[in-house]
Formats: C-alpha cells, structure tokens, sequence
C-alpha cells in the first residue's frame, strides 16, 4: 500500500466518523447534543478537507485546482449526498412520508451515481 493511500485511509476514516456522529448528534432530539453535533460534525468536515489536501501535495499536483468541472462536480455531489439525506430522514425519522422518502432517496443515488461519468468519462 503505497504511503498517500494509507494517510487518505487513515484520515478519511477519522473524518468521516467525525461528520457521520456529528450529523447524528445534531438530528436525533432524544441525544439533546445539537451543540456538541456542530462542533463533531465541523471537526470531521475539517479532516476530510485537510485529507483531501494532504493527499493531492503527497502526488505532488497542487493542493487545490480549481476548474468549471471541478466546481460543478463538487456541487452535484453536495446536491446528491444532500437529497440522499432528505430522503433518509424522510423514511426514518419523520412520521408518514415512508414512500416520499424512498422516492426522495432514489433520486439522491441517481444523482450520487452520475458522479461516476462525470468524473471518469464513458468509454
């Protein structure tokens, strides 16, 4: 395994669990840790983008790279993680939108899955 895969692992796991229980303390009212949550959730959404920056200087490009495609890529995957979200609390959490919010989620995974030719191409 080279040296960037396993830091991107290691910290890609951190920052995910960090957003992942941030985002649960923040939505479950029985935990009543909204405050703690934010803060849970901005540390973790920190270490992703820290991840995202160390990996990129380890390959030796430029820490960010800012295009059209890259902006626009950024955005469909906040709009689709987003929608999938919806769409789970929606079934979960909320009372009596079960069908909404499986609708809801099918549109956040079409949207999530046409990341895959935008970002590697159809050949």
């Amino acid at each position: 395994m080279k040296k960037e895969n396993f830091v991107s692992m290691v910290m890609g796991t951190v920052g995910g669990i960090f957003f992942a229980i941030g985002m649960c303390m923040c939505m479950i009212r029985e935990w009543n840790a909204f405050p703690q949550g934010v803060i849970a959730g901005t540390a973790g959404l920190i270490i992703l983008l820290v991840m995202a920056a160390v990996r990129r200087k380890m390959q030796g490009r430029p820490a960010v790279e800012l295009s059209v495609k890259a902006v626009g890529t950024v955005v469909l995957a906040m709009a689709g993680a987003l929608i999938f979200g919806i769409g789970m609390c929606m079934t979960v959490v909320w009372q009596g939108l079960l069908v909404q919010g499986i609708v809801t989620g099918i549109a956040g995974i079409v949207l999530l899955l046409s990341l895959i030719p935008l970002c590697r191409g159809i050949k």
